[in-house]
């Protein structure tokens, strides 16, 4: 079958696909980041209309990820799409809900006949840049600090209690990497900005942006690391049975040294962007959305690579779901890995249709040409 892969290779493989686009969705956040900080960096319509414009021309490639992340699960790993989707479904909602008001905002934020105004639908693109990544960072955090649900007889979830995924809120070791993730959007929206808006404004407050997000960044990532890398953590043991082990998300790197090379090599990126964007460097974006994809993979592919559970229930242990357990079989596993032959080259055309896109700066002048001539075809 794929190249003569066994199933175990085949479930570590689509994990590894399923990391890397964690770490491609941490990166298009940008479009989050950005929608949260409109009116912080616009002083007037102009600017914001600059802006929102500059955004609106990546927003999709974002919501694309999106689904092709949850497609993944669903595909790869339906056991815990099940679980999870399924169980804590108020959560999902609400992360749905989310990138709903994202969509309609951009069809018709300046749409003729807008009974709403344009004001509403720039504070759902706020609600969106904040809380929809709020609420993913903390539902990927449950992948450490586990969920309350667990399987019977016929493998069907049964969830514990009535708020359905919204108690990983309560726990406050979640809400590290909900903000992580938050000015992380913010710190690649301003490096976004800096290479994409030729305009004076964003040179000018863009830098002054970088170092108060990156602080407040690095306060919550690393608080976030010391969590995961000091508590316990969901062992599998050679007989399949799960148990709990101190540091095992540490020893997870400290064992594939490779893991951990990449997850220092997207920090140190990410370090080296936020630095490059405060001296007002205009290809900060660079450094900073490879690093931002490097460390969010290594941290993901961490948990399927490692001995441990990437779903941990906190009801029954033995209901944990591991990479092993909850994958789809292996003629399923096997013809998906033809298909995803096709991915380098979606992201050949993406990175191709982003370079077109990016290839003149956007510029009040080229925002009022565009504007002319949509009058001029209307009419």
């Amino acid at each position: 079958m794929f190249f003569g892969l066994d199933l175990m290779q085949l479930q570590i493989y689509w994990w590894l696909i399923f990391s890397l686009l964690a770490g491609l969705l941490s990166f298009m956040f940008f479009v989050q980041g950005g929608q949260g900080m409109l009116f912080e960096l616009a002083k007037n319509e102009e600017e914001k209309a600059l802006i929102i414009n500059s955004l609106g021309r990546k927003w999709e490639l974002g919501f694309t990820t999106l689904v092709l992340f949850g497609g993944v699960a669903f595909a790869a790993f339906p056991l815990f799409y099940s679980v999870s989707f399924g169980g804590a479904y108020w959560v999902w909602l609400l992360i749905l809900f989310c990138f709903i008001l994202q969509a309609v905002s951009y069809e018709y934020r300046k749409k003729n006949g807008n009974l709403l105004g344009s004001k509403t639908y720039e504070i759902f693109l706020f609600i969106n840049g904040i809380l929809g990544v709020f609420l993913i960072g903390v539902a990927l955090s449950t992948f450490f600090s586990g969920a309350n649900f667990q399987l019977n007889s016929h493998r069907f979830v049964l969830w514990i209690g009535s708020a359905r995924g919204l108690e990983a809120l309560l726990n406050p070791y979640n809400l590290l990497l909900g903000l992580a993730l938050v000015f992380l959007s913010r710190i690649l929206a301003c490096g976004y900005f800096l290479n994409h808006i030729n305009e004076a404004f964003i040179q000018q407050r863009i830098p002054k942006k970088f170092l108060s997000n990156a602080l407040l960044f690095l306060l919550f990532f690393l608080s976030f690391l010391f969590w995961i890398f000091t508590k316990e953590g969901f062992l599998i043991n050679p007989t399949a049975t799960i148990s709990l082990q101190k540091y095992l998300y540490f020893t997870n790197f400290i064992q594939t040294p490779l893991l951990m090379g990449i997850f220092a090599l997207g920090v140190l990126l990410v370090l080296i962007g936020i630095f490059l964007g405060y001296k007002g460097h205009k290809k900060t974006i660079f450094p900073l959305g490879l690093g931002s994809i490097l460390s969010v993979f290594a941290l993901m592919a961490s948990l399927g690579v490692g001995n441990s559970a990437f779903y941990p229930s906190l009801v029954d242990l033995q209901n944990s779901l591991t990479i092993y357990n909850a994958s789809s079989s292996y003629y399923t596993l096997s013809v998906m890995g033809y298909v995803s032959l096709l991915i380098p080259f979606v992201l050949g055309y993406i990175i191709y249709v982003w370079y077109l896109m990016d290839k003149a700066k956007l510029t009040k002048e080229e925002l009022q040409e565009q504007a002319h001539r949509a009058i001029k075809e209307k009419k």
